[in-house]
């Protein structure tokens, strides 16, 4: 299932307000989601260039991630126990108190920022089912603390199975 959120006044040339985005995209994913334990990743298209976004989808859809490129590396993929990740991403419990998009438009803005120097803008979120990624506690190099952001693929050659819904957040 692929489906839009409107989310026009989510912009990233000054810092967004993270808590009102949040709340517009939040209840979308409430409304397809509810009650159900998943596991979202934030993609930008300008992290993908010469990529749209519809084509992105395409290939979240037919491969189940947008890992598409083996010779590329992602940010944070290396990590001190070299353990094999295949994304980063959210774990939430879908109720109608959940928070889950301020935590990741915060973190694509501050964190670009800091790695690239400029901001990302959140276009794509992938939701999958917790059910069928297996969550791997691990250590970025540089830091001390455990962290629970890493998944694989409880079935590799199934991964498009895993995928829920493909939001797509308009400009």
């Amino acid at each position: 299932m692929t489906f839009d959120i409107d989310a026009c006044q989510y912009r990233v040339d000054t810092e967004p307000d993270h808590r009102a985005i949040g709340a517009v995209v939040d209840a979308e994913i409430k409304r397809y989601f509810m009650g159900r334990t998943v596991v979202v990743r934030g993609i930008g298209s300008q992290d993908h260039p010469g990529r749209t976004v519809d084509e992105l989808v395409e290939i979240i859809r037919w491969s189940g991630t947008d890992r598409y490129d083996p010779t590329r590396k992602g940010l944070g993929y290396e990590n001190l126990e070299n353990k094999h990740i295949d994304l980063f991403a959210i774990r939430r419990k879908v109720t109608p108190r959940m928070r889950l998009f301020k935590d990741l438009s915060w973190g694509f803005y501050h964190g670009s920022i800091a790695v690239h120097g400029k901001p990302t803008r959140l276009d794509i979120l992938t939701i999958y089912d917790a059910a069928k990624l297996r969550q791997v506690l691990h250590q970025y190099e540089g830091r001390t603390d455990r962290k629970r952001d890493g998944f694989v693929f409880r079935h590799p050659e199934r991964r498009q199975e895993a995928v829920l819904g493909i939001a797509k957040l308009s400009r």
